[in-house]
């Protein structure tokens, strides 16, 4: 990353905009049609410029979606510092699953397949996907350890099965099934939806 302090030249400075312009339309396509669906030529076209200058900033369709997810992860270690360290951990963990789907219900959470090989390959060689996903990973595990340690969670769940039933919410297709419901706002459906995750679906008299 270059150095904030050092001005960057008019060339520069657009070529940084043209990159901006492209990951939030990846982004937003990820989030509308899937991995799948998107096509680099409807990436070109949406952002107003040719294919061949796409593939000067990212090579491939992979590249494209690594991108989107390195600009997520950032966006979720910048929401993580605002949470109080000194806080209960229930309650940032219930913050941060709550601010996830509040982006998949805005349409910002890209959607990526489980198993796509060249897809997982570049991901992994992502050096910024894969030290922001390890900082998220190691926040949300230590308030893990944390709320099962004040029997807040259920101890005998292994912290991985926790951190990955969390980072599932971002992906929940019962938020969209209940936002095309229209029967409820997407403030009310964050609560049930977090409600069912954190207190269960068993009736709190039985």
């Amino acid at each position: 990353m270059a150095n904030s302090n050092v001005k960057m030249s008019f060339r520069e400075q657009m070529l940084h905009a043209r990159e901006e312009a492209i990951i939030r339309t990846v982004n937003r396509l990820l989030a509308e049609k899937g991995f799948e669906g998107m096509t680099v030529d409807e990436v070109a076209a949406e952002v107003g410029i040719a294919k061949a200058s796409l593939y000067k900033h990212f090579p491939s369709k992979e590249d494209l979606a690594a991108a989107a997810m390195v600009w997520v992860m950032r966006r979720a270690q910048a929401f993580l510092a605002t949470l109080p360290d000194t806080g209960a951990a229930m309650d940032n963990l219930r913050a941060v699953v709550a601010w996830t789907m509040g982006l998949k219900l805005a349409g910002e959470m890209p959607s990526l397949p489980s198993q796509n090989s060249s897809l997982r390959a570049t991901l992994i060689g992502n050096k910024d996907y894969m030290d922001g996903l390890i900082d998220v990973s190691d926040r949300l595990g230590a308030w893990i350890e944390s709320a099962q340690a004040e029997g807040a969670l259920n101890p005998a769940l292994p912290a991985i099965a926790v951190l990955y039933t969390l980072f599932a919410r971002a992906c929940d297709p019962v938020l969209e099934f209940l936002k095309m419901s229209a029967l409820h706002t997407d403030e009310e459906i964050i609560a049930m939806v977090l409600s069912s995750c954190f207190d269960g679906l068993r009736s709190r008299a039985s």
